[in-house]
């Protein structure tokens, strides 16, 4: 059993368990002693309870930025019987944790029989790629404040669209953007070592497009044009070798051994298939199928290709060793 949300409780030694993202909890009994464990996990760390008849008797906590932040959590007591319990908590997929007791040395609980508590090996791979020295998670709090320009752009394009229209926010938020670059010759922070400027080009250009052409049709075709340049200049920088788009993108994303050239490349080749896709709906669906897939569908469908192009990305193990 698992429950989302952010549960606070004292452990054994007085200290308070962090708000956590989801709660795995597994029951079972020793004798007569009713064991309860549960599993906290947050966006850095997973910390374990052992609970006997309501009383938490032993804790475990790993942070995935410190070393070993990916073992098995250890949880050992006595139950009333006497018998030593011993447990073993981790996960062993992706989305879900395993539990193994043993009383004495025999095994009296498994959550998954049969099964190991271990995290798949591509998946620790992953995990080491974001949180292990000089990971991801590093490079992601280097270059916060050229994401949090880029989100405040984003934010003040959605706030003005809501107070006004579309053109007027991609200007609002274009000119934005321009006095970024030039505040940026007069602070030492990076404010765009992310995708601010291309966000600039990208915003003048719907706007651009939405001033100049005011029917249905254009509108619906807005998307497959803005995203046929977007792409364009993605598959450009990444016949260049991924120099600017493909390692500014990087900087975005929690994970190392991403070839820039090849992220660019995927990254265009993504935008085609969506310009391609918006096309195809608007040419052949009635205005409402259109307004239900570019309002909801597409989102799904952009996140199944842009994981494809990650996966285009990610350079073979031995190549970064090399």
């Amino acid at each position: 059993m698992s429950t989302a949300g952010g549960e606070a409780a004292n452990l054994a030694d007085g200290r308070e368990i962090p708000m956590v993202l989801w709660t795995y909890r597994r029951r079972f009994r020793v004798g007569d002693a009713r064991v309860v464990i549960r599993t906290g996990a947050g966006f850095s760390h997973l910390e374990s309870r052992l609970d006997i008849n309501g009383r938490t008797v032993a804790t475990d906590r790993t942070d995935f930025e410190a070393e070993g932040g990916l073992r098995n959590h250890r949880l050992a007591a006595d139950p009333p019987d006497g018998r030593r319990l011993e447990v073993e908590a981790g996960y062993n997929s992706w989305w879900n944790v395993g539990v193994r007791a043993e009383a004495d040395g025999r095994v009296v609980y498994e959550s998954h029989p049969g099964r190991r508590v271990e995290l798949p090996t591509h998946a620790k791979r992953l995990m080491e790629d974001q949180y292990g020295p000089g990971g991801g998670m590093d490079r992601l709090k280097a270059n916060k404040p050229a994401i949090i320009a880029d989100i405040s752009l984003g934010l003040l394009f959605f706030a003005v669209a809501k107070l006004a229209d579309l053109p007027t926010a991609a200007i609002v938020a274009a000119v934005a953007g321009l006095g970024l670059v030039v505040a940026q010759r007069f602070v030492k922070v990076d404010l765009l070592g992310g995708m601010a400027l291309f966000g600039i080009v990208m915003l003048l250009l719907s706007a651009g497009f939405a001033l100049a052409f005011q029917d249905d049709w254009a509108v619906k075709m807005r998307s497959t044009v803005v995203g046929l340049i977007g792409a364009g200049l993605f598959l450009t920088d990444g016949l260049l070798g991924g120099r600017y788009l493909g390692k500014r993108l990087t900087n975005y994303l929690p994970m190392n051994g991403l070839d820039p050239r090849r992220l660019a490349i995927g990254m265009g080749v993504a935008g085609l298939l969506m310009a391609g896709l918006n096309y195809g709906v608007a040419a052949l669906f009635s205005t409402d199928i259109w307004l239900f897939y570019s309002s909801f569908a597409d989102v799904f469908i952009s996140m199944a290709f842009v994981y494809g192009a990650l996966a285009y990305a990610r350079m073979p193990v031995t190549q970064r060793a090399a």
